[in-house]
């Protein structure tokens, strides 16, 4: 199980601690990663995916997980994502339209 946000792309940092006689040791910034339940309106089920606490906030602020999706970048998606997004594109135009 990898350290990267599926709905952001966000995950491990490197970089230095540095003390205050400049000394500097390698460490590693994990990303906060929480698994969560999100509910789809579309598509009428949970999704459990494993996302950041700022993904999180950012779900909520646009109005859903549909939402984010749809406005979400490719490249930032991981495979399960992605294909959601898709999965909710497809039954959200065959509603529509």
């Amino acid at each position: 199980m990898s350290r990267r946000c599926e709905l952001t792309g966000k995950a491990v940092q490197t970089g230095n601690l540095v003390s205050h006689s400049n000394h500097k040791t390698r460490t590693r910034f994990l990303p906060n990663l929480c698994d969560v339940t999100l509910m789809s309106e579309v598509l009428r089920r949970k999704v459990r995916l494993r996302v950041t606490a700022s993904a999180l906030r950012s779900v909520e602020h646009r109005g859903g997980l549909d939402a984010f999706l749809v406005k979400a970048r490719d490249a930032d998606l991981s495979k399960d994502a992605l294909a959601l997004k898709r999965a909710i594109t497809k039954k959200d135009a065959a509603a529509s339209g």
